[in-house]
Order: structure tokens, then sequence, then C-alpha cells
């Protein structure tokens, strides 16, 4: 048997792992989002293409870069786009206000877990 079957004009994985594989490749939307640390009481900015989801744990790793200082990152906000210029571009435009006030407003709430 094929691991793609057949629906109309579209091809669905039947196995779950090539469903996962097929959609990162396919259909894999690019997330501009915004974590906060409680720790620190400060916001960073990003932009991926290989899902928030897998993203969050290597900001909370022990590495040289401004996340890896603190370890209690959480995602405080997200937005997807379809391409990648839409979604770094959406990451400038936000860094760029250089604004706790901002993002707190963006995100529609107090800091996370305040």
């Amino acid at each position: 048997a094929s691991a793609l079957q057949a629906e109309g004009r579209r091809f669905e994985p039947v196995n779950s792992h090539l469903k996962v594989l097929y959609y990162r490749i396919f259909f894999m939307p690019f997330t501009f989002y915004i974590l906060y640390s409680a720790f620190a009481d400060k916001y960073y900015v990003g932009f991926t293409g290989n899902g928030i989801v897998d993203r969050i744990p290597k900001h909370n790793s022990n590495h040289k870069g401004f996340t890896g200082k603190y370890k209690d990152w959480i995602l405080a906000y997200s937005e997807t786009y379809t391409t990648k210029t839409e979604a770094l571009n959406r990451e400038k435009k936000v860094k760029a206000w250089k604004s706790k006030d901002k993002i707190v407003s963006l995100i529609g709430s107090v800091p996370p877990g305040s």
C-alpha cells in the first residue's frame, strides 16, 4: 500500500509521522512570535519557519544568545504567515518599536503569569 492516499485531487498521508512531514514540507507556515520571561520581565520577538513548538525549547536551552540567559520563556503571542518575508518583516516592524508598552498592547494583556 502507498504511504499516500488519494482524496480527490489532494493527497493525504495515511501514517501520522508522514502526515507531520507532509504538512511541514507543503504547508508549514512561518510564525512571528513573542516570548515572555517572568524571571527577567522581558519579551523576545522572533520568527521561525520550523514550527513554534520546536523553537521554544531551543530558547529555553543553555546557549549564548539573549534568551539563553533565562530558562522560563513562554509563548505570549504569535501570528502565522505564508511566506518567510512576511514573517521577517513583521518581526522587524515590532522590534523597531523598541517599546514594551506597544508589545503589551499588541498581546492584549499584562504579561503572562502576572
